[in-house]
């Protein structure tokens, strides 16, 4: 029955922070794992502890070309997904998200392979509507600093419903809300790993604007629950669906809760808020309830801890 319902799954982006615990946790399952990065934004420590492992191969490769392997199941998640790495190289960013969604859609006609989309709640842009409901359309700047990320994802987002309808590939598409956990990139820019770093460094921690804008943090392991109960879902649910923890904090809360849970000495910093930069990120999960059975269960101040305690061992190694 186990050798029966193992399957042979592909992860882009599998050396990532998202990527690397959806690797675990498939292996874990008694499933194949093919994990495929070019390492742009993966870090290869992610996926140190798996290499030897039974059922487990690593492929270094760049989705922006075609890949020619078998494989029940794909999860595309490879693409930069923090503004500082994003927008290090914009052009190659849209290709990976464009050309990679093309490449894995492909891959997963010829192979009949089911195939998850990990799209972002970028694609509401700069929100007028909270929280944001999947049915919003949403409000991008198309030649601001963030589009190649966010109308990228848009993109991908149009091929994988374009080949569903056209192809019959059976898809499964969900819109990642902020995401937080052990194997961060301690220089991705992202906000949690940002305030965590600069916290446990002694050093200032840096806030944009006056810190009002809101963020809604979704643990690792409850997004990966996510992930798995949209993948169990029968192939008539295809999404997009939200899939974020509903509960907002202002970015001032977030870093007045680091620096407690910390015992830092670090003070808090203003600077000019980024262009395009969210106002408000609330996701509106009714739907990922309803037609998963999910919602987050890890509170933030849990969830940090874990965090805090992968980075103090991550900067003193």
């Amino acid at each position: 029955m186990h050798m029966r319902l193992s399957r042979r799954i592909l992860v882009s982006g599998g050396a990532g922070f998202i990527g690397s615990h959806l690797c675990d946790k498939l292996l874990a399952e008694g499933h194949e794992v093919l994990c495929v990065d070019n390492y742009f934004t993966g870090w290869r420590r992610n996926i140190e502890h798996l290499v030897g492992t039974p059922r487990f191969e690593v492929m270094r490769h760049d989705v922006t070309f075609p890949l020619y392997v078998e494989v029940d199941d794909i999860y595309n998640l490879a693409c930069p997904a923090s503004p500082v790495h994003y927008q290090h190289d914009p052009v190659q960013t849209l290709k990976t998200s464009v050309h990679g969604a093309i490449n894995m859609l492909g891959l997963a006609k010829r192979t009949r392979a089911k195939i998850f989309q990990a799209s972002t709640s970028e694609v509401y842009g700069d929100p007028t509507v909270h929280p944001q409901p999947e049915s919003y359309w949403g409000h991008v700047n198309p030649l601001g600093i963030r589009a190649c990320y966010d109308e990228g994802k848009r993109a991908a987002e149009t091929l994988f419903f374009d080949y569903h309808r056209q192809h019959k590939v059976r898809i499964k598409v969900a819109r990642i809300f902020n995401t937080y956990g052990p194997r961060m990139h301690p220089n991705d820019g992202r906000v949690v790993s940002n305030f965590i770093v600069q916290a446990l460094s002694g050093n200032d921690i840096t806030i944009y604007g006056d810190g009002s804008q809101t963020r809604s943090f979704c643990y690792v392991t409850d997004l990966l629950d996510g992930f798995g109960r949209l993948m169990a879902s029968g192939d008539e649910f295809i999404g997009p669906v939200n899939l974020g923890n509903p509960v907002e904090f202002s970015i001032r809360q977030l870093a007045e809760l680091v620096i407690e849970m910390t015992d830092s000495t670090s003070k808090i910093v203003a600077r000019p808020l980024p262009a395009d930069d969210p106002r408000q990120r609330q996701p509106d999960i009714a739907l990922a309830r309803s037609a998963l059975g999910w919602e987050p269960k890890v509170a933030l101040a849990d969830g940090l801890k874990e965090t805090i305690s992968y980075f103090r061992k991550l900067l003193a190694s």
